[in-house]
């Protein structure tokens, strides 16, 4: 099977699980912390050298209030969870932010080993693609000085996108490093992920034609 290097997670679903289960919507992100973990441990079976999970956006703070709390504190949570497996870690967002969680900040200038960190690994945080973007010099004028002026510069090119919640939609997820990405789609909710639905997505990955516009 042909392996991704770069693989980015759209964890999403949680409050239709949530609402689904008999649980308030606010409550589903809780039970997506364990299924973080399971992905991560799968990445670094199959050898997977980076793996960027999109947390929360700029615009999902538009919610109500009990919403935005919850998810904050679940990326919080989970960020402590993904210490404890060898990783190194690094998180992208506005920090300006009041929406920004201050117990992350110092995991935003470089990344943070733990253990051998022997697997990259992303967390965008109260991240937008016009924040992102509003950092390109003005004078970027080829795909190497565009990718070095961005916010998420750090943040490699990638392979496969896998969304849970079967949403086709990219949500502002790095626009420069997903132009080339192959995206899959799964109907599942992300609290009821399964190491199957991570390994149909690189079957299906390993059957592309990867061209990347050649």
């Amino acid at each position: 099977m042909r392996i991704p290097k770069h693989v980015a997670l759209i964890p999403d679903g949680n409050r239709r699980w949530a609402n689904q289960s008999g649980f308030a919507k606010h409550e589903g992100y809780e039970y997506g912390l364990n299924p973080g973990v399971e992905a991560l441990r799968l990445a670094k079976q199959y050898g997977i050298e980076e793996l960027t999970y999109y947390g929360f956006t700029t615009d999902n703070c538009k919610r109500p209030a009990i919403q935005v709390k919850a998810f904050v504190t679940a990326c919080v949570d989970a960020i402590k969870l993904i210490q404890q497996e060898d990783v190194s870690l690094l998180v992208v967002g506005n920090t300006k932010s009041s929406m920004f969680p201050k117990e992350l900040l110092p995991y935003t200038k470089e990344r943070v080993l733990f253990g051998r960190g022997t697997t990259k690994v992303n967390f965008l945080v109260n991240y937008g693609w016009e924040w992102d973007l509003a950092h390109m010099h003005t004078n970027a004028i080829n795909r190497h000085t565009i990718t070095d002026s961005l916010a998420s510069k750090a943040i490699s090119r990638i392979d496969l996108i896998i969304r849970w919640g079967g949403r086709r939609r990219l949500s502002g997820l790095l626009p420069i490093q997903s132009v080339y990405a192959d995206f899959y789609t799964l109907d599942e909710m992300w609290p009821d992920f399964s190491a199957d639905q991570f390994t149909r997505a690189l079957e299906w990955y390993s059957q592309q034609d990867v061209t990347l516009g050649g």
